[in-house]
């Protein structure tokens, strides 16, 4: 499996390959539909992008279906994969990595991501994969391509070529374990093509002092008890007018209760923000 693949999708696509090609090996990525691959004049992984995309526009007529390789790639499909992503070119040998990273790429185009992060349910994003691969049923009834279906069938089911190829509890299961693996960190980690809905792991942020056990908050209430006390004696406020001893007592009170305050702990503590 290419290795820009996450965890959980890999697991997913090797799913797909078995249940489309009934293999999951290296040699899975040179079948073609009907397993006609040894109809060709070299395999599929030695061929290029260009040649197979021009070789498929013969194989409908020829063996009933264009699919190419481990995902059974339709020919449309690979033409507009080479629209995309404009990383491909006619003359990339359609090698496995090649084969895993297109792959992906639909899987993403069906809700991938949002599947993992819980924005699609199970069943939903089971539809998706048996819109895009046919072997794969449909977990509840709902209306298909061509007709209401059951549980268990096909997408396409009704079209006389399609059916699907896999239990619905089946796929429950790899799905459910898919969630398992994604939960991880690695799956967000991965360095797979940029996906808008990675979710970001929340850094936690240290736990805040009480107030009481404050240093800062204790040296400058000393420190502002202590100025008040050496400003009566220096200005020898007995002296003065009263109030002119409020007004400066005002003035020196509202400098430390400023600096207190000031503090994160205490306004935290006070619910200021």
């Amino acid at each position: 499996m290419d290795k820009t693949v996450p965890p959980g999708a890999a697991i997913l696509l090797d799913f797909i390959r078995e249940t489309e090609v009934g293999r999951s090996d290296r040699a899975s990525y040179d079948v073609i539909y009907g397993h006609n691959q040894a109809k060709l004049p070299k395999p599929l992984t030695a061929m290029t992008y260009g040649e197979i995309v021009d070789a498929q526009a013969k194989w409908s007529k020829r063996f009933g279906s264009s699919a190419a390789g481990g995902y059974q790639f339709m020919r449309a499909t690979l033409i507009d994969l080479a629209k995309a992503v404009h990383s491909i070119s006619g003359t990339d040998r359609f090698t496995p990595d090649l084969q895993d990273r297109l792959g992906y790429r639909l899987l993403v185009r069906r809700g991938y991501p949002e599947f993992i992060t819980g924005k699609i349910s199970l069943v939903q994003f089971a539809e998706n994969l048996a819109k895009e691969w046919a072997s794969f049923p449909v977990l509840v009834s709902c209306k298909g391509a061509h007709r209401d279906l059951k549980r268990g069938q096909s997408y396409y089911a009704g079209d006389g070529v399609n059916k699907a190829l896999v239990k619905p509890e089946k796929v429950e299961a790899v799905l459910e374990e898919i969630l398992e693996v994604a939960r991880r960190p690695h799956e967000v980690d991965s360095e797979a093509e940029p996906l808008e809905t990675r979710v970001p792991f929340p850094t936690p942020k240290p736990p805040r002092k009480p107030v009481r056990k404050s240093g800062r908050f204790w040296t400058w209430l000393l420190t502002a008890g202590g100025t008040i006390v050496t400003a009566l004696k220096e200005l020898n406020l007995v002296a003065l007018d009263w109030r002119v001893q409020i007004a400066i007592l005002v003035v020196i009170v509202g400098f430390a209760v400023y600096a207190i305050t000031s503090m994160p702990a205490v306004r935290g503590a006070l619910g200021l923000k």
